[in-house]
């Protein structure tokens, strides 16, 4: 399923982050030291701890061991590269703290050596909510260390292939920027190991590298596809002229275009996938993006071509699809991976279903066919009988899922909720995993449950009452109200309309992917959502009023068709020119800023009656306003966080204004660079504390704090996108910070009483952002944690304990699936 542009809270798993605070009267007098700077003492004690949920999310990656069949790796978009020695019963994270980025987009395993090990990042499967990589890794340790070498440039590696007898000669696929052209994009050869690299194939600087296959029989014969494609903020592309495929006869060093070779199919060439039979050197695969596209096989090693399968089940929504894996010991064999994985054994005839879930990539055992890894938007895993109708998978019960927004009850304990991409709604208790949980507002046993909606949407709990949820669901402004206690599910969204295959232009009101969905912090009857309007409800969604006009730019050169020029993509992630983020004031029922993905920012003072247009200066043209925190001390005071990766802009943009707008002042001091904001929020007990989710992490900062070296709060690269801080019902002075990961701001947790901390503030001065540091404090009584909830990508630890588990909805059929996205 594809995922909001820009808003997908991409999560590992929740985490709680405990900041061991001395009593009430140290903690005051150590918030500020002299001169009004934020003494580090508060947050020098910060821990983490996992709350789950132990169910996986998106993998675009996966390889086995060749002569070791019980390893094998997952790479997360998410959440780096995870490992498995046991078949796949238990998994451990193996790149935290050595890696740049987070999301891996492939990965390969020498077979001659099986220590070596390559990885590249960036997701070449071009949906709305990208998570771009920093180049390719090495590892000689099997995993244990990695070392940075190279394609420091290229958002998203598509494919590594190592020559099957020397683990020196590596080839890699580069797809190159997502936004615009460049030219360290196509076909890489390295004979060093990876020390040098040469490019060998090169079209253009649109066109990336989408896969590369290499001959087990004979490595000097490879074939290569080309891609031309990209994706920008409100539309993408798939296919032109620089699409095509390629064959090697001399180990890739010169290629020979064959996209035209008869059987293969004229005109326009979008994604091509390719494989070469490892039973038979002449039989080769290739899974064509094309208006007359389908499976094709030869059996003169790539002169000849048959169309062997039409079915739109095996080629819709090829951007993001489009992969084809021959099995190594039978000619016939052969996969074709889509919303389902389909397989064939009569040469692609015919298709049986042989794995559900958005399929992206399929490792199959040279020794033994039956031993297949599987990546799908559920995560890896593995089979041993693959052949048989029956065949039994691993379980996927490992923490990579990706949060789109987090929201908190008023539970006790309180619970966490969440959005999970290709999943569910998911609340856990803010207890450690396996503990005890609060349920129906007090004491009691409650599982892991869902909380009505779907897999992209916002979570409201019911200020009144905890167990009644309101969630966003996809493809409309579906949005459903859930109470726990009677089971009842009811549809009470504003404008109830599924759409798909219309541009925005022609949406009377324009729904994103994960619109918001907030309740009113001075006025828990009041509860929110926007389209590119927005609308309030005070009777719990039985009669919904619209208080706004058209609050985005609604240009129409951002509100067309997307996809093509082959097949056209346009579902709610890729609507745009709609209200992004909102933010109602925390004291005045009044007061709600709101902000769009186009580049606005407006606040009203009256309840909706009038707005005014309050757009910082210093906005970046077509920034997307992913979250608005009103502040918690002062009426006329919020931050912003603006962000626009896609349209190649990977600064950070973070704004706070103290007159309602009138005046904006930037406060991204401490945060480097290319680490775009996702988040900003401030700590409701003490004024001039920030905290930041970045695209790589975790940062607070204050007015007056110096800046610190970078380190993200987990010890590794992640993104923490939402960001809540609220009052925790177990302790009247416990502050909670909710996050959660990767695109996404959260919807708010119920209001809670807060008490104003000390510390200072100066109008003019700009705040400036730290990380903290990972260290270890002693529980006590005395000792009362401030919290944070958060997702980041890549944990410290193996998921060998595993999280209390819920009973899983069973795969849907691709059929289904394909209705749903």
């Amino acid at each position: 399923m594809l995922a909001a542009p820009r808003a997908v809270a991409l999560a590992c798993f929740l985490i709680v982050f405990a900041a061991f605070a001395a009593p009430r009267q140290t903690a005051e007098r150590a918030q500020t030291a002299p001169g009004g700077t934020l003494d580090p003492a508060i947050l020098k004690a910060f821990q983490w701890r996992s709350l789950g949920p132990a169910r996986a999310g998106r993998s675009l990656t996966v390889s086995g061991v060749k002569g070791q069949p019980k390893v094998a790796y997952a790479g997360a978009v998410g959440g780096g590269l995870w490992k498995t020695i046991d078949g796949g019963e238990t998994w451990t994270p193996i790149t935290d703290g050595q890696i740049k980025s987070s999301s891996v987009g492939a990965v390969a395993v020498a077979e001659s050596n099986p220590n070596v090990i390559f990885l590249g990042m960036g997701e070449s499967c071009i949906r709305g909510n990208i998570l771009a990589g920093d180049g390719l890794y090495k590892s000689t340790d099997a995993g244990k260390t990695w070392t940075h070498i190279g394609f420091g440039q290229s958002q998203a590696i598509s494919r590594i292939r190592i020559h099957p007898a020397n683990p020196d000669i590596v080839y890699v696929a580069d797809f190159g920027n997502y936004s615009e052209p460049s030219d360290e994009r196509g076909i890489f050869k390295s004979v060093d190991g990876g020390k040098t690299w040469k490019r060998t194939l090169f079209r253009n600087a649109k066109t990336g590298g989408a896969d590369v296959a290499i001959d087990r029989r004979n490595p000097n014969v490879m074939f290569a596809a080309l891609w031309e494609a990209y994706r920008v903020e409100y539309s993408m592309s798939s296919g032109g002229p620089g699409s095509g495929l390629f064959k090697s006869t001399d180990g890739g060093e010169t290629w020979t275009e064959i996209t035209r070779n008869q059987g293969l199919p004229q005109g326009v060439d979008g994604k091509i996938g390719v494989a070469i039979s490892g039973a038979d050197s002449n039989r080769i695969y290739a899974l064509v993006e094309n208006e007359n596209g389908g499976l094709f096989s030869s059996d003169d090693g790539g002169a000849n071509w048959k169309l062997m399968n039409a079915g739109r089940n095996i080629r819709q929504r090829a951007f993001y699809y489009t992969h084809v894996v021959a099995d190594p010991n039978n000619k016939d064999t052969v996969y074709a991976l889509n919303v389902g994985t389909f397989r064939s054994t009569d040469g692609g005839k015919t298709m049986t279903n042989f794995a559900g879930g958005d399929s992206h990539d399929l490792w199959i055992d040279p020794d033994d066919s039956n031993h297949v890894v599987h990546a799908s938007d559920g995560g890896g895993a593995v089979t041993y009988n693959a052949s048989s109708p029956q065949r039994t998978w691993t379980a996927r019960d490992y923490p990579t899922g990706q949060f789109y927004h987090i929201a908190t009850t008023k539970h006790v304990p309180y619970h966490v909720c969440g959005a999970q991409q290709d999943s569910s709604t998911a609340c856990v208790s803010s207890e450690q995993a396996g503990g005890r949980f609060g349920g129906g507002g007090r004491g009691g046993a409650a599982p892991l449950y869902t909380a009505g909606g779907s897999e992209p949407g916002y979570i409201a709990p019911d200020p009144k009452d905890p167990d009644v949820f309101f969630a966003g669901g996809n493809n409309g402004s579906f949005l459903t109200r859930l109470n726990r206690r009677t089971g009842e599910l009811k549809e009470v969204g504003p404008y109830p309309r599924l759409f798909s295959g219309e541009p925005s232009s022609a949406l009377v009101e324009r729904w994103q992917w994960t619109y918001p969905i907030i309740f009113s912090y001075a006025d828990p009857n009041v509860l929110y959502a926007s389209s590119q309007h927005v609308w309030k409800t005070t009777d719990g969604g039985q009669h919904w009023e619209r208080i706004s006009p058209d609050l985005t730019r609604h240009d129409p050169k951002t509100m067309g068709p997307s996809g093509g020029p082959i097949t056209h993509d346009m579902n709610s992630p890729e609507v745009y020119g709609t209200v992004f983020a909102l933010g109602p004031g925390k004291k005045d029922a009044n007061i709600l800023w709101a902000g769009s993905d186009d580049g606005l920012v407006h606040v009203t003072r009256d309840g909706g009656k009038t707005w005014a247009n309050v757009t910082p200066k210093e906005m970046p043209d077509l920034g997307r306003v992913s979250q608005i925190d009103a502040s918690s001390f002062d009426p006329g005071s919020a931050y912003v966080a603006v962000k626009k990766p896609l349209l190649n802009d990977l600064a950070p943009y973070a704004f706070r204004t103290h007159d309602f707008g009138k005046t904006w002042t930037k406060i991204v001091n401490g945060i480097v660079a290319n680490d775009y904001i996702h988040a900003v929020r401030e700590d409701p007990t003490r004024r001039g504390l920030l905290y930041a989710g970045t695209e790589h992490g975790f940062s607070y900062g204050s007015r007056r704090t110096p800046s610190r070296s970078r380190r993200t709060a987990a010890g590794s690269t992640c993104s923490t996108t939402s960001r809540r801080c609220v009052r925790s019902g177990r302790t009247r002075r416990r502050p909670t910070c909710i996050c959660s990961n990767r695109p996404a701001r959260s919807a708010p947790a119920a209001a809670r009483r807060s008490t104003t901390g000390s510390g200072s503030r100066r109008r003019n001065s700009r705040s400036t952002f730290s990380t903290p540091r990972d260290r270890s404090s002693a529980r006590s009584r005395e000792r009362r944690p401030a919290e944070v909830v958060a997702a980041p990508r890549l944990v410290r630890r193996a998921a060998r304990r595993r999280p209390l588990k819920e009973n899983r909805p069973a795969v849907e059929d691709a059929a289904a699936r394909s209705r749903r996205r």
